[in-house]
């Protein structure tokens, strides 16, 4: 998923909003920790992307596809384009990590607060309410920034696999947005539009709701209630509770949404000439490779989906603990 790193990481630039806009804030060194965080950021974001070059490939892969595995993909990339081959169409992701995060923020800000609100008189357990509050504020932000997330997933899905198992090469970005529009309009820049719905906000909504409940759960287990009265957690405790809730919501969000995500990824880099319906799609991957065929990439993707949160993250509480002024 091209722009998970998008989704995945707003609890971190959620928790980074409630930072600044707090007295904390005024403990930072604040040119250090725009400057160092620029860095942290964007290093976690090119480790990272590589992953989602290989989910791709490996979801549009045919019966007759050299590479079967993650591996291979690697291997095959590195051989034909070297290093920049792993990131085809990150320039593209980048350009429009800018509105999409900022239309996701706010709504998810805004729908996770109103939503607590909604369930708080309710006779439900905190890991209950925290799930509600968190996937319904995840699905609905989601939702919402499909509108500049869709067109950026269809251009930069089709650079990532260009010359691959016979797809369209093309010379950069603008090229593909260029081609697209002249071959099927607008529209076609909006290819899979249902499914990207179908599979992000679902998908957002499990990886919140997992995310919020299991740290709760976590929490608890290891003895300490929601309001932290007496001895607060040491760091190395909290990045173990926040680590472990990012490798539970990947690991439950992509084993439920993977199949949607492999469909949705094949009919936005089909060129004009193979045009398929949803229909079609699943046909051929089980005829070729079973119900698994639903299932291609869920590796990465997992990888990718728990990656991408934990590490933005741990990230930012490093860079705090970085960034603070001596007292």
């Amino acid at each position: 998923m091209p722009l998970f790193s998008l989704f995945a990481s707003i609890e971190t630039w959620l928790y980074i909003h409630h930072v600044l806009t707090s007295t904390r804030f005024c403990r930072l060194d604040k040119t250090k920790f725009y400057v160092v965080g620029a860095g942290l950021f964007t290093g976690v974001t090119v480790a990272l992307y590589p992953m989602s070059v290989v989910k791709t490939r490996l979801q549009v892969a045919t019966k007759d596809t050299v590479e079967k595995n993650a591996f291979s993909v690697i291997r095959g990339i590195l051989k034909t384009d070297g290093i920049p081959g792993l990131y085809r169409g990150f320039g593209t992701v980048i350009t429009g990590a800018i509105p999409t995060r900022i239309i996701f923020l706010t709504l998810l800000e805004t729908t996770k607060a109103t939503a607590f609100k909604i369930v708080e008189p309710f006779s439900l357990s905190e890991p209950t309410k925290a799930a509600i509050a968190n996937g319904t504020a995840g699905m609905i932000s989601s939702l919402c920034a499909q509108a500049v997330f869709v067109p950026i997933d269809v251009v930069s899905q089709k650079l990532m696999v260009q010359g691959y198992s016979g797809h369209t090469k093309y010379d950069g970005g603008l090229d593909v947005a260029r081609k697209v529009i002249k071959s099927d309009g607008i529209r076609g820049l909006y290819r899979g539009f249902g499914l990207s719905v179908m599979t992000y906000s679902p998908s957002s909504a499990v990886w919140w709701a997992s995310y919020g409940s299991s740290q709760r759960v976590i929490w608890k287990l290891l003895g300490h209630g929601s309001d932290f009265e007496g001895t607060p957690p040491s760091n190395m405790k909290i990045m173990f509770v926040q680590a472990t809730g990012g490798i539970i919501a990947g690991a439950t969000a992509s084993c439920i949404t993977t199949p949607l995500d492999t469909i949705k990824t094949r009919l936005q880099v089909m060129g004009h000439e193979r045009k398929s319906s949803a229909k079609q799609v699943v046909k051929i991957l089980i005829k070729d490779d079973g119900w698994t065929g639903l299932y291609k990439g869920l590796g990465p993707r997992f990888v990718s989906m728990s990656a991408w949160g934990t590490s933005m993250i741990l990230a930012y509480e490093y860079l705090k603990r970085l960034c603070a002024k001596d007292e």
